[in-house]
């Protein structure tokens, strides 16, 4: 991987991964273009950390005022999202590995991320509750929905705010919460994936760090971009255009798929 595809990576993970588009399905659809296989997870796993920064750093008042009222009720909410997303990762971890390292169904998630938009955008910006009126229930909907979006191709972002709005939340509300939440569960993927790599294979002595270094700086600052513009579509109502854009994305993979098998696995044996 040279540091110029690196930096692209970086500045695609930080824009994807809160645009309700999908970061790792991007991220898949490059290195498959590119054909990359050096870095592999060590790097995705460093991207996400840039993105973790990025979050953190457009929501740092919030995220202090969180940590100095611990029982607040948007911790507790966040707590009660986070157990589906866990149970989901552990129980179906090896079908995920699966299905994002052969990338067998990655148009058909894109599909599905593009018909969520599409129905994002038909709410329009009603007034709803704020993340202050969860209740548990809701919580654990977004929650679980996260945990589905474990699936390359599917827009965690794009999930989460759209399990927020189907409880009744307003677009503003959905999308705080979407971003608040992703900031522990990144941070605890993060670790696993850290731990497994070191324990399982030593590859943290063996990456070249350059472009570790300048895909996660490429990542935090793009990413910082994107979380911005995401809250001012949530409020415009503009994610028609991104579902016209995933479907696209869908029909390039699945012609691949179905005619040239240049770049993705035959969907059809």
């Amino acid at each position: 991987m040279t540091s110029i595809q690196a930096m692209i990576l970086g500045v695609v993970q930080g824009i994807t991964e809160f645009l309700p588009v999908s970061s790792s399905g991007h991220l898949v659809v490059l290195e498959r273009i590119w054909h990359i296989s050096d870095g592999g997870l060590l790097f995705i796993t460093f991207l996400h950390l840039g993105t973790l920064l990025a979050v953190v750093w457009v929501f740092k008042q919030e995220c202090l005022w969180l940590i100095r009222h611990p029982k607040a009720w948007v911790n507790r909410m966040i707590l009660a999202a986070l157990i589906p997303t866990v149970v989901i990762g552990v129980i179906f971890e090896e079908l995920f590995e699966d299905l994002f390292s052969n990338a067998v169904t990655l148009g058909f998630e894109f599909v599905i991320t593009g018909i969520i938009l599409w129905w994002m955008d038909s709410l329009g910006n009603r007034p709803g509750k704020s993340e202050t009126d969860m209740t548990a229930v809701d919580a654990m909907w977004v929650g679980i929905l996260q945990g589905v979006s474990i699936l390359p191709a599917l827009s965690r972002s794009g999930l989460t705010i759209a399990a927020g709005l189907w409880r009744g939340m307003d677009g503003t509300a959905a999308g705080r919460f979407s971003f608040l939440l992703a900031i522990p569960s990144i941070l605890g993927a993060t670790f696993v994936e850290l731990d497994d790599l070191w324990e399982s294979h030593g590859l943290l002595h063996q990456v070249p760090w350059s472009p570790l270094l300048i895909g996660t700086v490429a990542a935090l600052l793009a990413g910082y971009v994107s979380v911005k513009g995401t809250l001012w579509l949530l409020q415009t109502a503009r994610m028609r255009f991104f579902a016209i854009y995933v479907w696209g994305l869908a029909v390039f993979i699945l012609w691949d798929q179905i005619t040239v098998h240049r770049w993705f696995p035959p969907l059809l044996h």
